[in-house]
């Protein structure tokens, strides 16, 4: 049976996933991970791209899960982007699903307002209670802080450029929602354009905003195959 790994979002983890999880496990043998300092795991001194790509390589290795197919939903889809292009071979198929691929110093100042703790325990109380729970028993407003940290950073510098891109040889389904207001339609057509024509397909989900709760799980499921 073909193996899938999932790998969630920022200041996500895997249990956001179980519900793709579970009904993917009828047809592929289904792994998540939760990236270091997420989902209780032991809290790193920073968090960062290539901290989160070197966890997922390993993970490949212990399980022993040769050139699985990868699934990464927003930040998810950047780390298994890097793989693919830095790591070639290692995963047969990346499909990302709300993934920001562009970012500036402007961009990461925008979302920084995003991880302000303070703000969220005012305005979202039961999501800053849903946070504290995901991520037992660390504090979640550090997953917040240095979550926040991690996207300054890329904004300075982006990792993944439009010369990275056409490197990447690995098949590639990138998937938006139509009304996503976290993610650009341009920046999302731009990276399908930048990378092989011969291995890059592109779909838009109709009326479909940027959190993973909102996506029709059947649409997905039928996407990812």
């Amino acid at each position: 049976m073909q193996s899938i790994v999932l790998l969630h979002g920022a200041t996500g983890a895997a249990s956001q996933l179980q519900s793709l999880a579970d009904a993917l496990s009828k047809t592929y043998s289904v792994h998540t991970i939760n990236f270091s300092g997420h989902g209780g795991e032991p809290m790193p001194e920073a968090f960062s791209i290539e901290l989160f790509a070197k966890q997922v390589l390993t993970f490949l290795d212990v399980r022993q899960l040769v050139s699985p197919i990868v699934f990464g939903y927003s930040l998810g889809g950047y780390v298994g982007m890097y793989i693919a292009r830095h790591h070639p071979g290692r995963i047969s198929k990346l499909i990302t699903l709300a993934t920001k691929f562009h970012w500036d110093e402007t961009i990461a100042a925008k979302q920084q307002r995003s991880f302000d703790a303070n703000v969220i325990l005012e305005k979202a109380p039961a999501f800053a209670e849903q946070l504290q729970q995901m991520h037992a028993p660390n504090d979640w407003k550090e997953v917040l802080r240095k979550t926040g940290v991690m996207l300054t950073k890329l904004g300075n510098r982006n990792i993944l450029g439009a010369e990275d891109y056409p490197q990447v040889q690995t098949e590639t389904l990138l998937i938006q929602g139509d009304k996503d207001r976290m993610v650009t339609l341009e920046e999302t057509i731009a990276v399908f354009r930048a990378l092989p024509a011969n291995s890059a397909r592109l779909c838009v989900l109709p009326g479909t905003p940027h959190p993973l709760e909102q996506v029709d799980l059947n649409m997905l499921i039928s996407l990812i195959g």
